[in-house]
Order: C-alpha cells, then structure tokens, then sequence
C-alpha cells in the first residue's frame, strides 16, 4: 500500500483551524492503537471474569461435591498431591481456602523450571488432576493482555499502546467538541438519521465520548503495572516514601532461626528472597500468587548474596496445619496463598489480596517457631501504593462484586467498538491504494496548548516521547515532502 498521503482529503469547510491537525494525530494514534486495543478489550473482558469462567473450563479439578465429614489435614493433602508427581518436584505454595465446594490445589515446581497445579479432594485425599501453571487458559489469556506472548517486545508494545490512547481520546474529545451554533445535549447522542460513513461517525464520535472518562481510568490504573513505565513509577513512589514497604508482595529477604543455630538476620540488600519460594512474581491484588502480573522485589535491593545460619542439626519445621493456624490467628482464614520455604533457612509466607484492598495482608513466619517476623497490611502503603491497589481492583472488576466485572467488560467491549468503528470509517473514507490519511493544513495555527500536551506525555511517559519525536519526523519530512509535491503539481497543471 502507497503510504502517499491524498492531499484531497480534508474536513467539512466549515471545520475551524487546527481541526485537520488534530484529526491527523487521531487518526495516526488510532491507526497504532486499534488492533492493540481490541486486543487488550477482548483479554480483559475474559480475565475480569475469571471467578465465573475457570470452573466452567476445569469442573472436575476446582469443583468438589461438599460433605459432612471433616476435611482432610493440609499435611496429608500435600503428601497425596506430592505423589502425584513425579520424582524431583518440590512444592512450592498451597491455595488455602475453607470453601466447602472446592478442591485443595497445592503448586510445585518441576525439573525442568515449569510449574504444576495439583488438586486434590480435601475429603478423601484423590487426585482430581493437575495443570501447567503458564498454560492454562487464564494464564495465557493474561499474558496475551500484558505481553501479547511476545516476552519483552509484545509488553512494551502494550504500554505504547496505552499512552497512546492519551493522544486519541484527547484529539477524540477536541474534534467531537461541538463548534458553533452546535449543542452539546445534542452531541452526546448519535443521529441515527444519517446513512453510510456519516452515521458511522456519528456512532464513533457518541461513544467515544461517553466511553472517554472510562477509558483514561483504565489506562492509569494498568500502568502501575506495565513493565517498564510502571518499574520506575512504583521506584519512584517508594523513594519519595509514597510507595508500598519492602515485601508487601513477598519478596522480603528474611529467615528462619533454626533452633540451635545463631540467629539469622536479614539483609535488605539481597536480590530476591532466597529463603522461600516467590512464586508471587506474577501475581495481582484478588488473584491468587500465581496470577501476580510482575516481579515485586525490593527496590532497594541489590545482587549481595543472603547469609544464610551456621550449619547445625536441622530441627522440625512447623506442620501446614499449624501454619495455616496461625495466619487464622491474624484474622486471614481463607482465599490466600501460602509459599512454602526453600531451604532450612526459609519462611513461609502468607499473601492475602482480596477484593477490598483495604484488607490486604502478607505475612512472613518463621517456620520453626511460628514467630511471626513481619505482618505487612494496607496501613503501611504509602499514599500511591493504596491508590494503585483500589484502582487495580476496580481494573480487575473485583472492588464491588458483578456490577464492577460488568462495568469494565461494557468499557472493554465498547473501547473494542471504537477500534472497529474507526477502522471501518477510515476503510470507507480511505483511497484505493493509498493510506488515507487527513490532509495537512496549509497554515496551521500554533495550537501550542495541543504541543505542551503532548511534550507533557512525552515527559511523562520517556517511551512514548520517544515514538511521538519519530511520528513527528516521519509526518513532516515524508508526508510533508509527499503533499507539498502534489501541491506543486496541481499549481502547474
């Protein structure tokens, strides 16, 4: 396709100065964000509702038929899901939960680095089966949502995708703006009277603008999370004191006291906690460890080794039971996640992100005396890091029940039909062959609020700043060559 821009592509006469700049930026920024979008909307939607979806996919492991008897102890539950694996896997966390209707689900790691979910009946102690930790279907779904199962490159795709629906959904407002002797009540509904590319326009303009709002609070509540931008952000809060304490997600260097041995400190300067297993680097606030969306280590840590005790006789640690009795002791019963040590040195860690952010709760003990070492709750957040945790629960539609996971799939799945609707706009309007974008104005005011939004973006977002220099310079020494050429030609035609 000819990327020559067609210089007899322009607004209504009527359209006021800076109309066509701010349609261009639109429609490159649409034209990069769209299939990003749909994207991002389609996964989103699917995630939001994992609570209803999972025991849809996978009935015979999560589901289990309630009973009179008692439950089994969680020790005998590890030890039956433990033989159903294979030789040389180590467990590495159990999902502790008192609901009556579903399986006890305990994680291990395998030789080869991959990890493995085993659910077991906690009231006869069978196997109910086993899945692969990164492919079941929620996990894929989530990083096709974060990293497009592209690694590094498809996440920072994501986050450019995410600034830039700033620049579209402020040009957006700017050109929907009604001008004139034009009404605003009458702008916010579409007129259905119109026919063809005018009504698609109509609808585009009408949503777009009811969806706006929706849209910038999806996009600053997932860039906390986001792998570049978001690391610095939370860096950044933390230094400032406004952040979240070391090991509010796990991650916090600590040890067990082995009795017998001379007491193990810690050392905030070690890289990740070598004492327990920190499977939590994916994890989210209502998810359980696995589902963490990003590595949560100390940020002031560096790459110095943890001492580690003396060597000494090793005593016996603790019982799951026992450790599962006391983080109920602490007020946390159930719908956490339980990592298990690593070494003789290690501590169990209990990380509790329910629906309320308020409630949220990660738990360091001892594993041999049940001491507990730290309790980290909501209180010790810093100003941003509560902040970023109600807007992620309210992102993954779990703060106020069904009605928040229906109000994020209605702003996805309208955020989608923009994307769909722009594209079919574009395709009407579009000449055959060429790219079809709005032709430049002749004299352009110097709409210098428009320049200051986007050097703030710019500022705000470095990677975005950068893709807004090199469209900048690809529209005005390419484009620009291209259109002042068809100018030339028409003057001595």
């Amino acid at each position: 396709m000819s990327t020559t821009v067609e210089p007899a592509i322009s607004p209504a006469r009527s359209a006021s100065a800076g109309y066509r700049t701010l349609w261009r930026w639109h429609f490159y920024a649409g034209l990069f964000v769209m299939p990003f979008l749909v994207i991002l909307a389609i996964t989103g939607t699917l995630y939001c509702f994992q609570p209803q979806i999972e025991p849809l996919l996978y009935p015979h492991r999560l589901i289990v038929e309630p009973r009179d008897t008692p439950r089994l102890d969680a020790d005998t539950l590890l030890a039956k899901a433990r033989a159903a694996m294979p030789a040389g896997a180590t467990p590495v966390s159990a999902q502790v939960s008192t609901a009556s209707d579903r399986s006890a689900e305990y994680v291990f790691r395998l030789s080869d680095g991959s990890r493995e979910s085993v659910y077991v009946n906690p009231y006869d102690g069978g196997v109910l089966g086993t899945l692969s930790v990164e492919r079941r279907f929620m996990q894929v779904d989530r990083m096709l949502h974060r990293k497009l199962l592209l690694g590094k490159t498809g996440e920072l795709l994501m986050e450019l995708a995410a600034c830039w629906t700033f620049v579209m959904i402020g040009t957006g407002v700017a050109l929907w703006w009604p001008r004139g002797t034009a009404r605003v009540g009458r702008a916010l509904r579409p007129d259905l009277s119109l026919r063809g590319r005018l009504l698609w326009k109509s609808l585009h303009a009408t949503a777009g603008i009811w969806l706006a709002a929706g849209a910038v609070a999806f996009i600053l509540t997932g860039l906390p999370w986001s792998g570049s931008w978001g690391k610095y952000f939370k860096a950044l809060a933390a230094t400032v004191n406004l952040g979240e304490p070391q090991g509010a997600w796990g991650g916090l260097p600590l040890r067990s006291s082995r009795p017998g041995a001379a007491p193990a400190g810690t050392d905030a300067r070690a890289a990740a906690p070598a004492g327990h297993h920190h499977d939590g680097g994916d994890s989210m606030p209502g998810m359980v460890t696995d589902d963490l969306p990003l590595p949560r280590t100390p940020w002031a840590v560096g790459n110095v080794p943890v001492p580690h005790s003396p060597s000494a006789p090793t005593p016996a640690p603790l019982t799951l039971d026992r450790a599962i009795a006391i983080v109920a002791g602490l007020g946390v019963t159930s719908g956490y996640t339980l990592a298990l040590p690593a070494g003789a040195d290690g501590v169990l860690t209990a990380s509790y992100f329910p629906a309320d952010p308020k409630a949220e709760r990660t738990i360091y003990i001892d594993q041999y005396s049940g001491a507990v070492l730290k309790d980290i709750r909501y209180d010790d957040y810093g100003a941003v890091s509560q902040a970023v945790s109600y807007g992620t629960s309210l992102h993954m539609g779990r703060y106020f029940g069904l009605a928040n996971q229906i109000l994020c799939a209605a702003l996805s799945l309208g955020l989608a039909a923009m994307a769909v609707t722009g594209a079919v706009m574009w395709w009407k309007r579009r000449p055959a062959g060429k790219l079809g974008a709005p032709a430049r104005e002749r004299d352009a005011p110097p709409m210098r609020a428009w320049i200051a939004g986007l050097v703030l973006l710019g500022i705000v977002f470095p990677l975005m700043g950068m893709t807004i220099v090199a469209v900048w310079l690809v529209d005005r020494l390419l484009f620009g060559r291209a259109a002042r050429a068809a100018r030339v030609r028409r003057s001595r035609a």
